[in-house]
């Protein structure tokens, strides 16, 4: 039995503001990448201090997460 052949890929993670995430979604799709997960409501701390997750009527305010993989050579 053989193992298939595998790519080394590199996972790249994407935290932006909901109106962002369209931009991003194209951008991942346009450098060939063929999937990605996106986790809408992400809170934590950073640069502008803690971010709450939970927004109630405003997803355009709300954090999203966007995950892939891409070959090394997309990166």
């Amino acid at each position: 039995m053989n193992a298939p052949a595998l790519t080394k890929m590199t996972k790249v993670e994407v935290v932006v503001s909901g109106s962002h995430a369209p931009a991003v979604r194209e951008l991942i799709q346009s450098i060939g990448a063929t999937g990605f997960t996106s986790v809408s409501g992400v809170s934590g701390l950073g640069h502008n201090g803690y971010h709450q997750g939970r927004l109630l009527f405003n997803q355009q305010a709300a954090l999203e997460l966007l995950i892939t993989v891409v070959p090394e050579s997309k990166t």
